[in-house]
């Protein structure tokens, strides 16, 4: 499975985003997706996650209320649209996919981005 995620950027705090990260090649239609993002200087943490029909999703605390992981299965296609942006969203975010039903641990994920840097400006 391939990923390529795209929709970073600069945005003013309380802005909105939206990031896309479409999968091909084989099995790219039987994984469950997942966001996650790697902050300045810090690790990789667990953002939003979805099942591979889309009925279940799970988010870090930090963004539940502010951001909803989404996809299309037609476009093979996951979402994260991000809304009430703040300074400590400023990350590079990555797309991940896994054959696990769903999670938030980046061990499970076996394919990755290659991450799409989002900015956040006071």
């Amino acid at each position: 499975v391939q990923l390529q995620a795209s929709g970073g950027g600069l945005v003013q705090a309380g802005g909105s985003l939206r990031l896309s990260c479409t999968a091909s090649g084989p099995g790219s239609n039987r994984v469950a997706m997942g966001w996650f993002r790697q902050p300045p200087g810090k690790e990789r943490e667990f953002v939003a996650s979805i099942t591979r029909g889309g009925g279940n999703t799970d988010y870090a605390d930090s963004v539940k209320g502010r951001f909803t992981i989404s996809r299309d299965n037609d476009k093979k296609t996951a979402y994260l649209q991000m809304n009430s942006l703040n300074l400590g969203d400023t990350a590079v975010y990555y797309c991940g996919a896994t054959p696990a039903i769903l999670t938030v641990l980046p061990r499970e994920f076996n394919y990755w981005g290659q991450g799409t840097l989002v900015t956040v400006s006071s």
